[in-house]
């Protein structure tokens, strides 16, 4: 039986913070800091945490599969990376990164019942996604499965947010999205502030410039918000988006799709009630499209 796109997207929505605790939580940092990388802004480490599966890989690579980050910045974060640690060296503290932050979050849900049924579960889900055309979420699948649950956990919902994030790079190109454009579409339609999607760090000037593509292609205002054509493109994106995320889910029942999401609400809650994400982030997770 096939699941929702409504329970698509909600499994995105609660397995996200899980996987962005490395991006955020003090251990990230201090890991890293240990290894060499600079940590008076998050993106020296984001950048070696999230590409060390794919190797030494350059600037140009990473580039084009994080797609909707500045290529100055992709350049100035990953050019010296492997310079500073080795992917190998970084993948053992990433793992090292989550351990900590996931042991001092979750306390005691470690090692519970739920946690581990959780993690089975969510394992079989990621261990049933397709990584073809999917390099972010085929490199993280290739690694080896931790043996403690809440690290299995972390790596299903990093696996599956790769595979969503990889499908969402082909939803947005074949709508005509370029990497820019993605930022200033998904502003223009209410998924945050358009200073939070500054933090990709695109020049005023390149902005500007995507702006006047999607303008001229009738899906901007001259006040910035979204046509209502802007809106029906977004909607397409994110609707394909789910659609091509759906696929892992298919490994489990709708039954056991929904055990999983009650499993997942008291350790999200606990990570997201520990402030240790932003209230607000260029994802768009709160926002709602017609078609689900």
């Amino acid at each position: 039986m096939k699941h929702s796109l409504s329970t698509v997207r909600q499994m995105w929505q609660l397995l996200e913070p899980v996987h962005a605790t490395l991006y955020y939580a003090p251990e990230a940092f201090e890991e890293a800091a240990a290894l060499g990388y600079a940590t008076d802004e998050r993106w020296p480490s984001y950048f070696a945490y999230r590409a060390a599966p794919l190797g030494p890989v350059g600037p140009r690579l990473v580039n084009a599969l994080f797609y909707s980050l500045s290529p100055q910045m992709v350049e100035r974060c990953t050019a010296p990376a492997w310079r500073t640690a080795a992917p190998e060296r970084v993948l053992k503290a990433r793992e090292v990164a989550v351990n900590r932050a996931l042991r001092k979050l979750l306390g005691e849900r470690i090692g519970s019942p739920e946690l581990r049924e959780a993690a089975d579960l969510a394992r079989r889900a990621a261990e049933a996604a397709d990584t073809a055309g999917r390099p972010l979420a085929a490199a993280n699948a290739a690694l080896p499965w931790p043996d403690e649950p809440h690290l299995v956990l972390w790596q299903a919902a990093t696996v599956l947010r790769e595979h969503r994030g990889d499908g969402h790079v082909t939803a947005l190109q074949a709508h005509g999205i370029g990497p820019v454009e993605s930022l200033v579409s998904h502003a223009a339609v209410g998924a945050a502030p358009e200073e939070v999607f500054r933090s990709r760090q695109w020049t005023d000037g390149e902005w500007a410039a995507a702006r006047e593509r999607l303008a001229a292609r009738g899906l901007l205002r001259p006040d910035g918000g979204a046509t209502d054509e802007g809106l029906r493109v977004r909607t397409e994106v994110e609707k394909l988006t789910d659609e091509l995320a759906a696929a892992p889910w298919e490994a489990l029942t709708p039954g056991e799709t929904a055990r999983l999401a009650e499993l997942l609400v008291p350790p999200v809650l606990d990570i997201v009630g520990a402030g240790l994400l932003p209230s607000q982030s260029t994802l768009g997770i709160g926002l709602k499209y017609d078609y689900q």
